[in-house]
């Protein structure tokens, strides 16, 4: 066919997370994958008279004379996948990323090569799982219809192109929007820090878990330093796979330092390369190669710590001293165990909270004095019982308190272990037990985030709003890009202070970010009637109906462990001055 030059709207898709997906369950995502090909992808690329330019697995390019053409296409593919993914478990639904981009091609034997390609390729990479990048030059043609909004995320810089892509994000109807932007948070005045995700160097791509649970210890560990700010995992872990400026990651979190690296994992060995780097100035202060027996790898941890520490002139506490000394050698196989099993915790469906379970077992069958999985058991059995997935709640409260009185009993140091405590004793409404572990916790590692939430999550439940607003403050700063549902509970504080725009504005906001919340609608809709806002009070109870037509708010006044049963009557009242439920 020979060599042709000509501009071309570059529409290139991939299937968030395949690998992890075909190790769940290879021969099922093998078969929706095709179904999902045959029936949407294809189709729908004709209809918008595109052409495929080739398969690369769990992805594609395809070629567009028009942009208009590529961006509606793109627009429909995801609203119908959203439509055949309603039914499938949040942990196995293939979700697409595409990025668009207008651009100067190579065309040669029906492939495709250029920068254009390249950005398409790159804006992909950065989407998040069902949503829609789009370049500037392709912006330029794209016309907002109703209910369709266009986000201007900001030039990014792309790996491998050589000057900054001005990035937008396509925001359909009914998907997730993200936070508003915010003011730059201000630096803290003691050391600041956030670890980016170490980069996994192994040939096997299944030891991603291993090398993101290496960098999540590492912040553990640093949290634990009272000298220390520390931003969350959650936060850090944002820009894993972006190619962002480290001075832009450390404006946007608020912190002066940066610490990256990569793990190669190879046999019984590992090797671990850190650096950390100033981003005032983009220097790096100190870098290292750690080559290591794997199961030297607590210890290996401690000596990054140390360096740290010591690089950034931290004075440690005797306390904090002796905690990075006592941890020794570990068993490799309970450690890996636990890693696959506290991935598989955080991704909370109750299908992944079943595997966490059985990961977490078998670590403690591996090493029995292995504190975290017994925490890890704990949290498990608070999440079936707060979200009603067990037939025998009274004794998943037992189980989970039994499990993380064990973890503090193993490891009186490490925070987790006092903070599932805390929660497990806030659903049997000992409130008091819950603040006194939660407080027990803080001490230990003043930087966890999660923990803070709980905190304030505790205190709103004991009739303390005020306080709970403070903790919910610390928690958001830890991690900038704090869970929706952290929207919820400071609407909840807000509204037990009697603040209902405040809580309101809090809920829109978390209703946004996460469509599928009935808790955050009953709040909107006592709030409105609290308000006089009747039509959107009722407005709020009807959309609740659809998203869960068994609602009862009797069965949700039993589940909610508020100490003063007023605090929830204030939500019936709001409720019965709108007319509802």
């Amino acid at each position: 066919m020979g060599m042709e030059r000509r501009l071309a709207a570059i529409f290139a898709a991939d299937v968030a997370g395949y690998s992890r997906l075909i190790g769940l369950d290879e021969e099922g995502t093998i078969e929706r994958f095709r179904a999902h090909w045959r029936e949407l992808i294809e189709p729908k690329i004709a209809e918008h008279q595109g052409r495929i330019v080739k398969t690369t697995g769990d992805g594609f390019p395809a070629e567009f004379a028009s942009p208009v053409k590529a961006v509606r296409c793109a627009i429909e593919v995801q609203q119908r996948m959203a439509d055949r993914n309603t039914e499938v478990p949040q942990d196995r639904r293939i979700e697409f990323r595409i990025g668009i981009n207008l651009g100067d091609v190579v065309v040669e034997d029906g492939d495709i090569y250029g920068d254009g390609v390249n950005v398409a390729a790159r804006l992909e990479g950065l989407a998040d799982p069902g949503t829609v990048y789009i370049s500037r030059a392709v912006r330029d043609f794209v016309q907002p219809t109703p209910g369709m909004a266009v986000e201007d995320l900001g030039e990014q810089s792309l790996k491998n192109i050589a000057a900054p892509v001005r990035v937008f994000r396509i925001v359909l109807p009914g998907f997730a929007v993200r936070a508003a932007p915010t003011a730059q948070p201000p630096v803290p005045d003691k050391p600041s820090i956030a670890v980016l995700p170490f980069m996994n160097m192994s040939s096997d791509a299944e030891q991603e878990f291993f090398s993101d649970g290496i960098t999540e210890d590492l912040i553990t560990d640093l949290s634990k330093v009272s000298g220390l700010f520390v931003i969350a995992r959650n936060s850090s872990f944002a820009y894993k796979g972006r190619s962002v400026k480290v001075q832009d990651i450390a404006s946007d979190l608020g912190v002066r330092f940066v610490l990256e690296g990569s793990i190669r994992k190879a046999g019984n060995r590992v090797r671990i390369t850190a650096q950390l780097i100033d981003a005032t100035s983009g220097g790096h202060l100190w870098a290292e190669r750690f080559d290591r027996d794997l199961t030297d790898i607590f210890e290996t941890q401690d000596e990054v710590v140390q360096k740290i520490v010591g690089v950034l002139a931290v004075t440690l506490t005797k306390r904090e001293q002796e905690r990075l000394h006592r941890r020794g050698k570990s068993n490799i196989e309970a450690y890996g165990a636990w890693l696959r099993a506290r991935e598989a915790l955080a991704r909370g469906t109750r299908e992944s909270v079943i595997e966490a379970k059985a990961l977490h077992r078998r670590a403690i069958a591996l090493d029995p004095r292995f504190a975290a999985p017994h925490a890890g058991l704990a949290l498990a059995s608070i999440s079936d019982y707060a979200s009603g997935w067990t037939a025998d709640p009274a004794q998943a409260l037992d189980d989970a308190e039994r499990w993380a009185r064990r973890a503090v009993e193993l490891n009186p140091d490490e925070p987790v272990g006092r903070m599932a405590l805390g929660s497990a004793l806030l659903w049997r409404r000992n409130h008091s037990g819950a603040l006194a572990a939660l407080r027990d916790m803080m001490s230990l590692d003043p930087n966890y985030a999660q923990g803070q939430s709980a905190m304030g999550l505790t205190l709103m439940y004991a009739g303390q709003p005020a306080e709970a607003l403070q903790a919910f403050s610390v928690a958001m700063r830890l991690d900038p890009h704090f869970p929706p549902i952290v929207l919820h509970f400071v609407a909840q504080a807000h509204f037990a202070l009697g603040d209902h725009d405040a809580a309101i504005k809090l809920l829109k906001e978390r209703i946004a970010r996460n469509p599928g919340t009935d808790s955050s609608r009953m709040l909107l809709a006592a709030a409105y009637g609290h308000l006089g806002q009747i039509e959107e009070a009722r407005a709020a109870w009807a959309e609740l109906l659809k998203i869960n037509p068994d609602f009862s708010l009797e069965q949700r006044e039993r589940a909610l462990p508020y100490k003063n049963t007023s605090d929830f009557q204030r939500i019936v009242e709001g409720l019965a001055k709108a007319g509802l439920p």
